[in-house]
């Protein structure tokens, strides 16, 4: 199981996720653990505070080592869990999820620790009066607004004392409220500070600072929020002793089952030598743990495990153009020693080769380092650079050789900085097609997690990011809980998710458990693989940027109450074509005592489909009829289409998803030309539309004359459509008081009865002037009486009639 911790554009034309506009599923929520950490080999009750937990009954845990004993819900926001960590517990972070009968609480990091742990205890805001505590132990601690807690210990000379501070990594705020941003320090006994952390590379918002003593006294460790907040909420785990604290394992990663000779650096620079054995299996993230006669570390250093051999640099290697060669697909692993170092490989590639290179610093193996990675060809020329790629301060690069021969690689810190800690990993593989999975989120910012009733089903969407492949890919769930099944569908060329449903058969009990999607291309791309990875974000800050996370390979299930009633989203026997509309079918059979309205909403919506999502079920009724329609550039296909069900329950709002029915997207049967028609008020036209049939006709068709501006009427708006047709004539009446003027709103509906079924196509629009009749000619008048000849002069020429003036006249004569 590959797990690990995080600091914090989907292909083209991909379906739409809709958001729903109906209520959603109101699941279980974990605010506060309290304690916040347990000590390894030790039995602890951790009090899960939240809301809707009134049902728990388990708790899951990705990762082995710790064990659940009990669950004991107190009331709805409160429950105790009776756990043992292994004493042979890494120390570090460990993921749980509470789960209820109702659903999956969202995952909380548990501290886990191999020192004693005492409780703060106020008042400890003066430095006059800090609280007493032993050298190695954990505190458990709060910083309330303006608090400043401090504790004292006693040093003698030579020892080194340690302080590291589990804060922002131990809570959850979705909202940028009540998270400690932790500040620590060590302070002499003249009250000067010696040593202080507010960030580091290895803990990222938390702190850890480090001060070796010159003669034997006490000195004082404070905590407090950088920015002087806190709240009731904002809990520490703060680790005071003088157990060893490497900032970095070098080299950054191994081959599976090796022992690992690396070199720990603490923050003073010292350097101590390690063996450390190697998983059997690849690891993306890897905790190496620290433990020697003074203690053990509080949390692991991180290296990568996978088949690449690890080269390590040589110096001096700060030219390119002198680059140490060796052999790809491979890991480099090296440090920039210092302020301006430059290091560089090199490696000989065939022209055409694709190759893919990144690079592992902040953010897998924490290191300072802020890389900025240059690829050149044999020539010299810079091929590719890459700094940060989106929230990943990590650069990555893909590059095609264009030329056979020696290509070289350099690496160096954005701001030009160096330390013997900046060390690094870059891993040069030839660049195969694949694609990543992952759960859709129907809330931004909450993963996905997934809620199966009895006797029912559910189903999610699941994305694909793809690179380099956009072929089918096909699916398949491992982990699943006991009677629980899976359908899933194949996720169509070019396109970026599918749903998959999950059925709990109606012996399957309250059961929970974590899963793996795994997937591949086509029979012609079988090599091509990919499988789930989710994050689960836990604490944003300002404009929702994210702070800290965690991501992991498994997803959760969990096997929930059954619904009160039986869903159908019935099949239609007909498609839905282009441009066409259709009604879906919902019914409901409901369960005794069950008398609610019960809300709808697709899924998803297959592209170029829009549904209606505003309608439900009634309280009473068992049947509503579901309005789609599809645009003139829908995709052709047959695609699963699913109803996810709300309901209320007396914890929330619950959910069930129907079976899928499969929907058939077709290519329009006809296709109008609208010429544009004229007629004046009082009289008759008709409106003459051509007609192209484009395929066989499946049944009886028939085309409606829809749009009809008010005042005018069709004595004919209905007529037959044949295989053969070209043409049909709408003959048109104007009543004398229509309106004038241009109305642009003729539509063509068609209408294809197949059985008890009508496939139903709508084309628009066409035009129709209606004009106001000329006014009557007026009598001529009376001939004056006779007056003298005047000189004969030219007569003028007559006015030009407009070519509307001589239709009317032509029409009057």
């Amino acid at each position: 199981m590959n797990s690990r911790f995080i600091a914090a554009t989907f292909v083209a034309f991909s379906l739409t996720t809709l958001v729903a506009t109906t209520a959603m599923a109101t699941l279980p929520e974990v605010t506060r653990l309290k304690p916040l950490g347990v000590r390894r080999g030790e039995e602890t009750t951790v009090l899960f505070q939240g809301a809707r937990l009134k049902d728990a009954h388990q708790v899951l845990t990705d990762v082995p080592g710790i064990t659940i004993l009990e669950v004991k819900p107190i009331d709805n926001s409160k429950v105790e869990v009776k756990l043992k960590a292994d004493e042979k517990l890494a120390p570090g972070l460990y993921p749980v999820r509470l789960i209820t009968k109702s659903g999956i609480a969202n995952l909380r990091l548990l501290g886990v620790g191999s020192m004693p742990v005492v409780q703060e205890v106020e008042p400890n805001n003066d430095f006059s009066k800090p609280q007493l505590i032993e050298l190695n132990t954990t505190v458990e601690g709060v910083v309330e607004r303006e608090d400043v807690d401090h504790f004292q210990v006693k040093l003698k000379a030579g020892e080194t004392l340690n302080v590291e501070i589990e804060g922002l990594r131990l809570a959850y705020s979705l909202n940028n409220r009540n998270i400690l941003d932790p500040f620590v320090s060590i302070l002499n006994e003249g009250r000067f500070e010696v040593a202080t952390s507010d960030d580091s590379a290895l803990l990222q918002q938390d702190g850890l600072c480090s001060f070796t003593a010159t003669e034997d006294g006490v000195y004082t460790v404070l905590v407090r929020d950088s920015s002087f907040g806190g709240s009731g909420d904002a809990g520490y785990r703060l680790h005071v002793g003088t157990f060893p604290r490497p900032v970095a394992a070098i080299p950054g990663g191994g081959v599976p089952g090796d022992t690992l000779k690396a070199k720990l650096v603490a923050l003073d620079g010292t350097v101590s030598e390690a063996s450390v054995q190697l998983p059997s299996e690849p690891h993306d993230q890897w905790a190496v743990v620290t433990e020697n006669e003074k203690g053990m570390s509080p949390s692991p250093n991180w290296v990568r495990v996978n088949e690449l051999p690890v080269v390590m640099e040589q110096e001096p290697n700060d030219d390119r153009a002198k680059a140490p060669e060796a052999s790809v697909p491979a890991a480099f692993c090296g440090v920039i020693e210092k302020e301006g170092d430059f290091d560089c490989f090199s490696f000989q590639c065939k022209k055409g080769q694709k190759f893919r290179v990144t690079v592992f610093a902040r953010n897998v193996i924490r290191s300072p380092l802020d890389a900025v990675l240059n690829v050149f060809a044999p020539d010299g020329k810079t091929l590719s650079s890459s700094d940060d790629i989106g929230t990943n301060m990590d650069p990555f690069v893909e590059f095609t050789a264009p030329a056979d021969g020696k290509h070289s690689i350099r690496i160096y810190d954005h701001l030009r900085g160096g330390s013997p800690i900046h060390h690094y990993r870059i891993e040069v593989t030839p660049a195969v097609s694949e694609f990543d999975l992952k759960l859709a989120e129907l809330r931004r910012y909450y993963p996905q997690v997934v809620s199966v009733p009895i006797g029912g089903q559910t189903a999610f969407m699941v994305n694909a990011t793809r690179r380099g492949y956009n072929g089918e890919i096909h699916m398949e769930l491992d982990g699943l809980p006991e009677n629980v099944v899976a359908q899933t569908f194949p996720i169509p060329s070019g396109r970026g998710e599918i749903p998959i449903l999950l059925t709990a058969k109606s012996e399957a009990t309250h059961a929970a458990s974590l899963f793996n999607i795994r997937g591949k291309g086509d029979e012609k791309n079988a090599t091509v693989t990919g499988q789930l990875k989710q994050t689960h974000q836990l604490v944003l800050g300002q404009n929702r940027r994210p702070m800290w996370g965690y991501d992991t390979d498994r997803a959760a299930v969990a096997v929930t109450d059954a619904a009160p009633f039986e869903i159908e989203l019935v099949q239609p026997k007909t498609p839905i074509v282009r441009d066409g509309s259709k009604e879906l079918v919902v019914r409901i059979k409901r369960g005794e005592g069950f008398d609610g309205a019960v809300s709808l909403r697709t899924l998803y919506n297959p592209p170029g489909v829009a549904v209606n999502n505003s309608r439900k079920i009634d309280k009473g009724k068992t049947e509503v009829q579901i309005p789609i329609t599809a645009n003139g550039s829908a995709a052709v296909g047959t695609w699963p289409v699913i109803m996810i069900a709300s309901y209320p329950t007396d914890n929330g709002t619950a959910e069930i998803a129907t079976k899928p029915i499969m929907l058939d997207i077709q290519t329009q049967l006809f296709r109008y030309k609208f010429p544009r028609s004229a007629a004046e008020l009082g009289t008759e036209a008709s409106v003459a539309v051509e007609v192209e049939v484009l395929r066989e006709l499946p049944g009886d068709a028939e085309v409606e004359l829809v749009g009809i501006p008010n005042g005018l009427t069709s004595s004919a708006a209905v007529q037959k459509i044949k295989q053969d047709s070209t043409s049909v004539i709408f003959p048109i009446t104007v009543a004398k008081d229509a309106k004038t003027g241009k109305h642009k709103t003729l539509v063509c509906k068609s209408r294809v009865t197949v059985g008890d079924e009508v496939i139903v196509q709508t084309n628009g629009t066409g035009e129709i002037r209606v004009d106001a009749p000329l006014p009557p000619k007026k009598d001529e008048p009376a001939k004056p009486a006779a007056k003298p000849k005047p000189v004969e002069a030219k007569p003028a020429a007559p006015k030009p009639l407009s070519r509307l003036e001589q239709l009317r006249q032509m029409k009057n004569q």
